[in-house]
């Protein structure tokens, strides 16, 4: 069973006007989930390498009239492969995504570029197929602090982790 975006993107923090990166968006569930709390002054940049996923996403979001998802056919496992300019979000957002990466310091090291200074990343992964520890220590390499776990499924972890 995969995490429910609706229940656990509560946790993230997000108010009117945060500006949201989800790293390898996919189908959309969170950055959909996402756009309905950051509001019409917030952004969700939906970043990935496939597509015909962000195609899929960007018509989704149309059709459901969500104008605040920005399509980023992108690779967040390369410097400045989000697109984005240095500083330029709140939170980022890597579900499910970690797990399908042998790049994952990379991944850390992207997203610290792209967050504002104190932002937080917010990681969902499988519980059977990444370790948070081990998730926990390569954002700490990169330059994290861990903040919290939170509820992310039965099957999933969720760990909050901020910028120094």
């Amino acid at each position: 069973m995969f995490s429910d975006p609706e229940a656990v993107v509560p946790y993230f923090g997000l108010v009117d006007g945060t500006v949201v990166a989800d790293f390898g968006a996919g189908s959309g569930h969170y950055a959909l989930a996402m756009a309905r709390r950051v509001g019409d002054r917030g952004k969700v940049y939906a970043i990935d390498v496939q597509k015909e996923l962000l195609s899929r996403l960007e018509a989704e979001a149309k059709q459901a009239g969500i104008r605040n998802i920005n399509i980023v056919w992108g690779n967040v496992e390369k410097a400045g492969g989000t697109k984005l300019a240095d500083q330029s979000v709140d939170v980022v957002i890597i579900a499910n995504m970690l797990l399908q990466t042998d790049a994952k310091y990379s991944v850390a090291l992207e997203a610290k570029r792209i967050l504002r200074a104190s932002g937080k990343v917010a990681v969902i992964d499988w519980k059977n197929k990444t370790n948070p520890e081990e998730i926990k220590q390569i954002f700490a390499q990169a330059g994290f602090s861990f903040v919290k776990d939170f509820p992310a499924g039965n099957e999933h972890y969720g760990l909050e982790l901020k910028k120094e």
